[in-house]
């Protein structure tokens, strides 16, 4: 089987933010890519060579998530300026706001049919919207920490989230309850999703591990150790055979989950990589990091999905067998160490101008309404436009008026020359240098802060039990 797979291929940059990419998302067509970063601005870019890109100015402050709507038409982000924002995918960005959690937003997610959007916050909460009509819908409150992540499963029957307070949940949008746990002693999931048929989960956990539950049985199936540092984030391949990995030791890794273990290990990322994703047809990812840049990689998967895993293995495929994945060996919980051979893939040693299109940038200021919400959960009257039309009628966006939207276009190839810098070329690299180490070293403290807020919380229960304690004994006393 190995020896007709084709490697990944790095096949381009895209340069254009000033720090950390946090986020990055596929159009639905294909066509698009979406990014998110801790420079406070999404961008829009076209995989076609040369095309414009857009730069979508809104956010206050870093930009955690961002994912593009079923239909393509629209944009969900998220923000530490405690914010959810809707964009309409265009040139005039037109955006709505939601404004409803009381910290940081770290995550936002579709439901498969783009009718709701669920958000995760760390002020503890899960929060659900209705698209269509722009409404808070409702909150789901079991977690004890911040919440790092929150996703419907394919049917939106479910969701899962993931929290500092190291468990995973799983909550039934029916009754809106949490129906299961997953809890870990060592470390907590960064990020986590569902894989394409909606049977497993998947982790990317703070203790380097990436972990794969079957939701069916409640049962851990596979336990990666292949990372030396964090986990950050993680991407099912459409076909549900692959996994792909990105970790804050500067590494990418794909692995074979039928085969069950690690198939290659990519080093295209200076620093800390925190974000990637497969294209939906999957026959590409990208992955965004630390140093500020978006590397976009064809997978070469197309040899391995011709033959159907579940032919091949159809007589393990009855009722009495327990489900694993595409009930493919193994059954159990496996540790799979880094050890195993793997091709590794180092694109900056075999490319030598990687860099060659530095896309037109479209500055676009965002016109916007705004949701809010009171104190009871009550959503407010909107001041701005009503854009709901928008949310399952993509045919609406060529007609949206430029005359509510202020633009600000700042061309690269209007740019001087190197020749024309007043700033010479070496302070200019230096620069940029410097902001991507002030980047890395603002990613830093808030990991420190998150974890001086941990021994705070677990410095207040010592507190509260030794006075209970005390309580006790002045009572028999």
């Amino acid at each position: 089987m190995a020896s007709v797979r084709a490697h990944p291929v790095l096949e381009r940059y895209f340069k254009g933010h000033k720090a950390a990419i946090t986020s990055v998302d596929f159009s639905p067509n294909g066509k698009h890519l979406a990014t998110a970063s801790w420079d406070t601005f999404l961008m829009l870019w076209n995989l076609k060579p040369h095309a414009r890109a857009y730069r979508y100015v809104g956010h206050k402050d870093v930009v955690t998530s961002v994912q593009f709507s079923p239909h393509g038409n629209l944009l969900a982000s998220a923000s530490r300026d405690r914010t959810v924002r809707l964009w309409i995918s265009d040139k005039k960005g037109k955006s709505s706001e939601f404004k409803a959690h009381t910290a940081p937003v770290r995550s936002v997610d579709f439901s498969g049919d783009g009718q709701f959007l669920v958000t995760a916050s760390e002020d503890k909460s899960i929060k659900v919207w209705n698209m269509y009509h722009q409404r808070f819908m409702y909150s789901l409150y079991r977690h004890t920490h911040w919440v790092h992540c929150a996703k419907f499963s394919p049917d939106a029957r479910i969701i899962v989230s993931c929290s500092e307070d190291k468990t995973i949940k799983i909550w039934d949008t029916t009754s809106k309850q949490c129906v299961n746990n997953f809890s870990d002693s060592v470390g907590f999931a960064n990020f986590v999703d569902f894989n394409p048929n909606g049977t497993c989960i998947a982790s990317a956990g703070s203790d380097h591990t990436v972990k794969i539950w079957d939701i069916r049985v409640n049962k851990l199936l596979q336990h990666y150790q292949v990372h030396s540092r964090g986990v950050n984030c993680l991407s099912f391949h459409p076909s549900g055979n692959y996994l792909i990995t990105a970790s804050s030791d500067g590494t990418l890794k794909i692995l074979d989950l039928l085969e069950g273990r690690p198939l290659y290990t990519l080093q295209g990322h200076m620093g800390p990589v925190f974000t990637v994703s497969f294209s939906k047809g999957g026959e590409l990812f990208t992955s965004g990091g630390a140093d500020a840049q978006i590397l976009l990689w064809k997978s070469n998967f197309g040899e391995m999905l011709c033959k159907d895993p579940n032919k091949k293995n159809l007589k393990r495929l009855h009722f009495e067998s327990s489900p694993h994945l595409l009930d493919i060996y193994p059954r159990s919980p496996h540790t799979h160490e880094g050890k195993n051979e793997t091709v590794e893939i180092n694109p900056k040693l075999e490319v030598i101008d990687l860099q060659i299109s530095s896309p037109p940038v479209v500055d676009v200021l965002s016109f916007d309404s705004t949701t809010t919400m009171d104190s009871k959960g009550r959503v407010l009257p909107d001041k701005g436009e009503d854009i709901c039309g928008y949310f399952l009628n993509p045919s609406l966006i060529p007609e949206c008026s430029s005359a509510t939207v202020k633009k600000k276009t700042e061309d690269v190839s209007d740019l001087p020359s190197e020749s024309q810098r007043s700033i010479p070329l070496a302070v200019t690299d230096a620069l940029e240098h410097i902001m991507e180490q002030l980047s890395v070293l603002t990613q830093t403290v808030s990991i420190l802060e998150q974890r001086l807020t941990l021994t705070e919380d677990k410095l207040k229960d010592c507190l509260e039990n030794q006075q209970k304690l005390f309580n006790v004994i002045q009572h028999r006393s």
